[in-house]
């Protein structure tokens, strides 16, 4: 296969580039190269490679300051994937494109399925689900992957911002009250592996499997549950307290879903593919960082 990725920087991107490699050749591009903004580009560069598989793992996900520079992440969310997934289809090449549980308001109480009604909160969800949308209506052959509370031992996430925490303080102050699946970026990068073995029977693309799904690790916690696990699974947790408190104690410019937690069945019955507990992928993330892997 002829791979062109986009977002190959980033901590799902950095999985997948390795990974990408046992399927072919693949020109990994990141925002140091090509500014997503410039959609010409874009679409230059699908046309000048003629690739057989795009896949963007590239977006605008600073949630809160999205608010205030709406316009780069409407051009990188939702203007860059339609560029993308119109240059695919004159190329005849699948799209993979990943997308968020933030497109839903977090009013459910039970995992949401692909279908459910959206309702972003702010401008991240909002360019987010235009982006999906832009995707689903340009022609190409695509697949549309949400996933939710993504973290890896590479970049800005949570996880490295609770170790770094932990390593100073004595005390941690965790909201409590937004519950979500986290999901290691590594094991995500190998799904999307082992989806593109299912996508494809004799070389030739399975349609039928094509458009959207989800996919999580199993299980749920909220954010406080997320931080204890991490401090006492680095070994923090004889010294370092972790303590719950509600959303309004730790205001943002953008509200965030309460309950985001994404049902991955359509993804395991299509693919045969489960992502574990998220505890044991965390466990598994901590060993991989132990490691230096």
């Amino acid at each position: 296969m002829r791979i062109l990725l986009f977002g190959g920087g980033g901590q799902l991107g950095s999985g997948l580039r390795e990974l990408l490699a046992t399927k072919g050749s693949v020109d990994a591009v990141d925002r140091r190269e090509l500014d997503l903004r410039d959609l010409p580009k874009i679409s230059e560069r699908i046309r000048a490679s003629r690739p057989t598989l795009v896949v963007n793992a590239a977006a605008y996900t600073a949630v809160d300051a999205a608010e205030a520079d709406a316009e780069t992440a409407r051009l990188v969310n939702a203007e860059a994937p339609r560029v993308m997934a119109e240059a695919a289809r004159e190329v005849g090449a699948l799209l993979v494109h990943y997308s968020t549980d933030y497109v839903f308001d977090g009013a459910a109480r039970t995992p949401y399925v692909e279908d459910a009604p959206t309702r972003p909160l702010g401008v991240y969800g909002a360019t987010k689900l235009a982006g999906e949308q832009a995707v689903a209506a340009a022609g190409a052959q695509f697949v549309t992957l949400r996933t939710a509370w993504l973290y890896s031992n590479h970049g800005k996430n949570f996880l490295n911002t609770m170790l770094r925490l932990a390593a100073e303080r004595d005390e941690l102050r965790v909201v409590n009250d937004q519950i979500g699946s986290p999901t290691y970026a590594g094991l995500v990068a190998e799904a999307t592996l082992g989806m593109l073995d299912g996508l494809y029977a004799h070389g030739e693309l399975r349609r039928e499997r094509c458009g959207l799904y989800h996919l999580t690790c199993g299980g749920d916690t909220s954010w406080w549950g997320f931080a204890q696990a991490i401090v006492e699974r680095a070994g923090y947790g004889g010294r370092v307290r972790v303590l719950p408190i509600p959303s309004s104690e730790y205001p943002t410019p953008v509200r965030r879903p309460a309950y985001s937690v994404l049902s991955s069945e359509k993804f395991a019955r299509t693919f045969g593919i489960r992502l574990p507990d998220w505890r044991d992928a965390l466990d598994r993330c901590l060993a991989e960082r132990a490691a230096g892997e």
